[in-house]
């Protein structure tokens, strides 16, 4: 729901989100705030009470669409920088509902009797400020809609990417073998699946452990792969790990 359709409907129609749409794996829809704003002018926006800069979104029409649109189940959110912290777990959370209404704010912000009423979660998608919700409304569309069965095509694709495992995903490499003079390490090219699959954890604990240490904290680990942060830990790299 945001008062610039024109912003998102493109990014719906291409890649993955726009297939999915066209097979009716997914049913996204784009609606237009101002056609429930009242009076001749549609006015969304007014003063904010007490002074202040900026306008803030009116909370009738907002109100006014999410009752018209509302289904049994569903799910009104609020993408508000406020709101809890977006991340895999929350994605695979609303993939499970039949039902999202994704609200975009604008302006200086939205009427707070939106999130107190109306809205059943607010949602951020990070510590920055941009200028409406589209964006993150996006964001949000595309991490749930790709957990939806049929939409990646692969099967146990999602399992195998970053933060479905709790982990960072592993170097991945593709022809040609030797590209400036990197080549792709030999046991990728081994076609022993066992080392393969081996080379493949330890390079995730390791990616993760270099860059999101505070990931493995929530990491399902087994008892060798504790081992393996713990010889990281000790100044061992990979390569020095079978």
């Amino acid at each position: 729901m945001t008062l610039f359709p024109g912003m998102v409907e493109p990014v719906l129609g291409a890649s993955m989100l726009g297939r999915a749409r066209t097979r009716g794996l997914v049913d996204i829809r784009v609606v237009n705030l101002r056609d429930y704003a009242e009076g001749r002018h549609r006015i969304t926006d007014d003063y904010q009470f007490g002074g202040g800069g900026g306008m803030v979104l009116k909370p009738e029409p907002l109100f006014a669409a999410v009752d018209a649109l509302r289904t049994p189940g569903a799910r009104a959110i609020l993408m508000d920088p406020r709101g809890r912290t977006f991340t895999q777990a929350v994605a695979a959370e609303l993939a499970r509902e039949t039902h999202l209404i994704l609200l975009a704010g604008r302006y200086e912000g939205v009427d707070a009797r939106v999130s107190e009423r109306l809205a059943d979660d607010s949602i951020s998608i990070g510590d920055y400020v941009l200028t409406g919700g589209e964006l993150p409304a996006l964001v949000v569309t595309d991490a749930v809609a790709r957990l939806l069965p049929g939409v990646l095509g692969a099967e146990g694709a999602t399992e195998r990417e970053s933060f479905a495992s709790g982990l960072l995903e592993p170097p991945q490499y593709t022809r040609p073998e030797e590209f400036r003079g990197a080549r792709v390490p030999a046991v990728l090219r081994s076609g022993d699946h066992a080392r393969i699959a081996r080379w493949r954890r330890v390079q995730a604990l390791w990616v993760t452990w270099r860059t999101r240490p505070e990931l493995l904290k929530g990491a399902h680990l087994t008892s060798d792969e504790r081992q393996v942060v713990e010889r990281f830990e000790r100044g061992e790299t990979p390569e020095q790990i079978d």
